[in-house]
């Protein structure tokens, strides 16, 4: 059962048929006190009672053949009616104290409920162009004192229908109420089914597409991005040698960190394919091609010194192989958008760039970051290169100039943020930017303790 089928639609009582019946019902215990006072009941008294009893019934029946007629408007023009009404029933009851505030009283409520104080003002005018017309075709002679008889019939009259009326907005509370409820568990529910949908899709991705940005329609368009493509050397033989349990976490484990990285960062991540992974700079959302490349190579330089802290964790847990994350990217002009079909889509990009950045990454070494002229030229100010010369690349007809990425120039100056040395049974990888100051004295008493250990360990 679907939220729409559950949530009754509930209209304000004074716009409905019944809150209509009741307020003529009124003005027709009204005008048959008066007419009960009189010695002989003039016809005009009678017609009144009868026209209030058939009225809304007419209303009713007339609304049924306009259905064009817009429900807002329809309205209006009701109320108006009714505040003319209004005047005309205070004229004819001579301006009597108790029913001419009783009448007043039920188009205030029935005004205020449907538009508020504008509608209330307006009501206001309508009644007093009613009253004055009124008056000025039946000339009445104003009684302004009420009888015993008529002030109770009148205010008997005016307390039931003021009291069914809040009984009838009570119950439309208590719908709203219990509607209220219905929509927010469908919220959560959506919400909950959104964020697990969500994780299929990169972020910036699933935001463009809940914020209209991003069409999903089977288009695509030609952008500058920079790809990137990395995987692990050493995997393959480490997934001949363990469990698949354990290799599955270790999997997780590094790409739940690359991602984060990548993200960081500002990259679309566009698949995983075992243990590689391909990320994107420059849609749906991007900073200019200089900018993007630069963040994708930074994130690069970031994922590799990761790496070494994830080394470090998966030795403590027995796994001794030397795994190593290398690294291909390449900038230019890219096919992105949805490719596939229109019952199932994948966001992706295609084009040489893509080929030339997942060939970099199968060129490189372990630990490393190789990069083609079009990028270097773009990060060089912010990210030291090693010419490597020229490659011949499968399926580029040319050979590819490339470089070798070092690393960020702030952090190869004098004064370096990290610190790593590797050898048989030592590992330290040191990244003073990324320590906490409340940390600090915590790893210097490990590092001291380290030093003494290793001076006062014989070593045969």
């Amino acid at each position: 059962m679907t939220l729409q089928t559950r949530i009754q639609p509930v209209r304000p009582p004074l716009e409905g048929y019944y809150s209509r019946i009741m307020a003529y019902f009124c003005v027709a215990v009204i005008f048959a006190a008066i007419a009960h006072e009189q010695s002989s009941p003039s016809p005009l008294n009678i017609g009144v009672i009868i026209y209030a009893l058939l009225y809304p019934h007419l209303i009713q029946l007339l609304s049924k053949f306009q259905r064009k007629t817009g429900a807002r408007t329809q309205r209006l023009g009701l109320l108006g009616l009714d505040a003319i009404h209004t005047g005309i029933f205070i004229t004819l009851c001579q301006f009597s104290m108790v029913p001419s505030l009783v009448f007043i009283l039920l188009i205030s409520f029935a005004s205020i409920i449907i538009g508020g104080p504008l509608y209330l003002f307006a009501a206001g005018l309508l009644t007093l162009a009613g009253c004055m017309l009124s008056a000025a075709v039946l000339s009445p002679d104003p009684q302004f004192a009420s009888s015993q008889l008529l002030a109770f019939c009148s205010l008997v009259s005016g307390g039931a229908f003021t009291v069914i009326i809040a009984a009838f907005v009570y119950r439309q509370g208590r719908h709203l109420e219990h509607a209220q409820h219905l929509i927010t568990a469908e919220q959560e529910k959506t919400a909950e089914l959104a964020s697990n949908l969500a994780k299929y899709l990169s972020p910036q991705v699933w935001e463009s597409i809940f914020s209209g940005n991003q069409r999903v329609t089977l288009e695509t368009r030609r952008k500058k991005l920079t790809v990137f493509f990395s995987d692990i050397r050493g995997f393959t033989e480490l997934a001949e040698e363990m469990e698949a349990e354990a290799l599955t976490d270790l999997l997780n484990n590094y790409l739940n960190e690359m991602s984060r990285i990548a993200l960081q960062y500002g990259g679309t991540i566009d698949k995983f394919i075992g243990d590689s992974v391909m990320v994107f700079f420059g849609d749906p959302v991007s900073r200019g091609a200089k900018q993007d490349a630069e963040a994708a190579v930074s994130m690069a330089i970031a994922m590799r010194k990761h790496m070494k802290v994830l080394r470090q964790q998966w030795r403590s847990q027995g796994i001794t192989r030397p795994l190593e994350i290398r690294m291909g990217l390449s900038t230019g002009y890219c096919t992105v958008g949805n490719f596939g079909a229109d019952m199932r889509m994948d966001y992706t990009i295609i084009g040489r760039e893509v080929n030339l950045a997942s060939r970099l990454e199968s060129a490189a070494e372990a630990g490393e970051i190789l990069i083609p002229h079009e990028t270097w030229s773009l990060i060089k100010d912010l990210i030291m290169c090693r010419d490597k010369g020229r490659i011949e690349v499968k399926g580029f007809g040319r050979p590819v100039q490339i470089y070798q990425v070092v690393g960020l120039r702030r952090d190869l100056g004098a004064a370096p943020t990290f610190v790593e040395h590797e050898l048989p049974g030592f590992s330290m990888y040191l990244d003073t930017s990324g320590i906490r100051n409340y940390d600090k004295e915590d790893i210097v008493r490990s590092l001291e303790l380290a030093a003494r250990k290793l001076r006062d360990k014989v070593i045969i």
